[in-house]
């Protein structure tokens, strides 16, 4: 989770970085979305051990960065936002099993547990699978529904992993690794 500290100012707020690639474009601090490269062109995890996680829509927009908390009851964003028309599909981000599909708070949510402390929820969603359903990365949970704290045509994305969210795109090989660098 050094990496998403990394990216973030002392302020919380995302840090430019001087990458010109699209991928980099996410962490700008414009109140504007973010349009990056198509769900089938995007690559897997650099991490081998989490390869094959995908977007969980596409096209793909991103129209609210994951904002980190100071702390674990601070203010942020514990996942990212990506455009989707009411009623498209959304997709099982990785191989996993359905821990929760329903309600919360009047949006509906469902939630994946993928092994190894990897939980992914996505709201609103109407589910279209049960609890303790297995799913392939790519498989459809549910359709984009209304609700929740997400503007209108939007999902939220969220990851937490060993109960601690993390930025989504550190497992989709969007978020390059600190580089630590000698100082003078």
């Amino acid at each position: 989770m050094v990496v998403a500290l990394a990216m973030m100012t002392s302020a919380g707020a995302p840090a430019a970085r001087a990458s010109a690639s699209p991928a980099s474009a996410w962490t700008s601090a414009s109140a504007d979305a973010v349009p990056l490269a198509a769900a089938a062109a995007v690559g897997g995890a650099s991490d081998p051990g989490l390869s094959g996680w995908r977007w969980p829509v596409a096209p793909l927009r991103v129209v609210a960065p994951f904002v980190a908390p100071a702390h674990e009851y601070g203010p942020g964003h514990r996942g990212i936002d990506l455009a989707a028309a009411f009623g498209a599909p959304v997709a099982a981000p990785a191989p996993g099993v359905v821990a929760f599909v329903g309600s919360v708070a009047g949006r509906g949510v469902v939630t994946i547990d993928h092994g190894d402390g990897l939980v992914t929820t996505l709201e609103p969603v109407n589910g279209s699978v049960a609890i303790g359903d297995a799913v392939s990365a790519g498989d459809v949970v549910g359709t984009v529904d209304a609700g929740g704290h997400t503007e209108a045509g939007a999902v939220h994305f969220g990851v937490r992993r060993h109960g601690a969210y993390i930025n989504p795109m550190l497992l989709l090989g969007e978020v390059p690794r600190a580089v630590l660098l000698p100082c003078c």
